[in-house]
């Protein structure tokens, strides 16, 4: 197959973020349709946040083929034409665009704390891998599954095209926030996307921005700044995903204490014991997690068919805010205090952080190089965005940071035993 290989004629999904999705290349059709990329429909794209916003119910496979859309309106409509664009990376940008987030796991991120697993390794060995992603990828060349895999893992000389997939102001971000702001009703991630494709210009190592659209981007990075805290930190989804952490340390933690569970848990024995393979991992999705935590429910074991039944019927732990500068011994007294009324604090006292930087200039010698948004000036001269406007300049390189302390009330008010201890730990936390 040569890299030019059209359909005959152009497939279109319909999408409520960017109206159609367009497909005109043969290979991003039979990469769609491999069953590697079809696993993301059953992986929500906002892990536990439908349980605070109902509407949030959307896939990873939508997210990545918005991701894609946006990418290929770029290669094909804003860069095309232009000597600073390399017409022949067109095919690999739109492939790495597409499976940037294959690798991506069911209820992602705590899923990954809990067991050391990233979900960016596991991107790449898809592509890399004995896969149906990779045979339709080698169609294109030998070396072409390695160059996409080495633009969505950032190690790829093409400083370029990774910029277009993965930066402050990338592909990802602007359909994410867009679509995660549709899905969950709120008015915070929309901004004037068509206003920044406009006045993006490829460079030779990065993408810059026309000095004339600087306030579209202003725009973008303040709704991005909204909807971390309005959504993807909201507590009561942290709250949800407190509850769902727990119930996988302890399955992890009865499975090495030879527990003989009920419901055995087959599809976490490679996971538990450390010998995780792509084959199991690509089995996993959502579906079965919650299955497990469905039949857990009828479980021996206390603390797991509790956690389970919160988890699955929205029965979730109250919060209140938490210093842990200045209340580290408050959390030792309620600690010893849960003890003494018989709830283990390692599942049903948690504390939770929620950090964010919205905009950060890269300063070497950082953990994460963060590359600047860079504003082209009429004269040609290229200037760093926080250097020309006033309201980046206001939040740069200033992190948020929020503590929350996790507890469940209704057993804090359930007076049939311990009554006192309980009634101590109430007047601490305030409720």
């Amino acid at each position: 197959m040569g890299f030019s290989e059209k359909l005959n004629e152009e497939k279109v999904f319909k999408d409520p973020v960017h109206r159609y999705v367009h497909v005109r290349d043969k290979v991003i059709w039979d990469l769609i349709g491999t069953r590697e990329f079809q696993r993301l429909r059953r992986i929500k794209q906002l892990g536990t946040t439908f349980l605070t916003f109902h509407g949030a119910e959307h896939s990873r496979f939508s997210h990545s083929l918005g991701v894609y859309e946006i990418i290929r309106r770029i290669v094909d409509d804003v860069f095309k034409g232009r000597p600073e664009w390399n017409e022949e990376d067109r095919l690999l940008t739109l492939c790495a665009a597409l499976l940037h987030d294959l690798g991506h796991g069911p209820f992602s991120h705590a899923f990954e704390k809990v067991f050391d697993l990233d979900h960016e390794e596991f991107t790449g060995a898809i592509i890399l891998g004995k896969t149906e992603v990779n045979k339709v990828l080698a169609r294109a060349g030998k070396d072409f599954p390695k160059q996409v895999a080495e633009i969505i893992a950032k190690t790829s000389d093409k400083k370029q095209v990774i910029s277009l997939i993965s930066s402050q102001i990338d592909a990802d971000r602007m359909d994410y926030l867009q679509r995660d702001a549709y899905f969950t009703g709120v008015s915070y991630g929309f901004f004037d996307m068509e206003r920044i494709l406009r006045v993006m210009r490829p460079r030779e190592d990065q993408v810059v921005f026309k000095h004339s659209g600087m306030h579209a981007i202003e725009d973008y990075i303040m709704s991005r700044y909204q909807m971390y805290w309005q959504v993807y930190f909201h507590p009561v989804s942290r709250g949800a995903e407190v509850i769902l952490t727990k119930i996988l340390h302890r399955a992890k933690h009865l499975h090495e204490s030879g527990y003989a569970f009920r419901n055995e848990p087959l599809h976490f024995y490679s996971i538990f014991e450390g010998t995780l393979v792509l084959e199991d991992y690509l089995k996993l999705d959502e579906s079965i997690i919650l299955y497990y935590f469905q039949i857990w429910q009828e479980e021996d074991d206390a603390i797991l068919s509790d956690l389970c039944r919160r988890f699955v019927n929205r029965n979730l732990f109250k919060f209140s805010e938490f210093d842990p500068a200045k209340e580290y011994k408050k959390l030792a007294e309620l600690t010893g205090l849960f003890r003494r009324a018989g709830i283990d604090p390692d599942y049903y006292l948690v504390v939770d952080s929620s950090s964010d930087l919205p905009y950060d200039f890269y300063r070497p010698g950082e953990e994460e190089e963060r590359l600047p948004i860079q504003l082209l000036m009429k004269n040609g001269d290229i200037r760093e965005l926080s250097r020309e406007s006033a309201i980046v300049d206001a939040i740069s390189g200033k992190r948020r940071t929020d503590h929350k302390l996790y507890f469940p009330q209704d057993l804090l008010f359930d007076e049939s035993s311990k009554k006192n201890i309980k009634k101590q730990i109430r007047s601490i936390l305030e409720i």
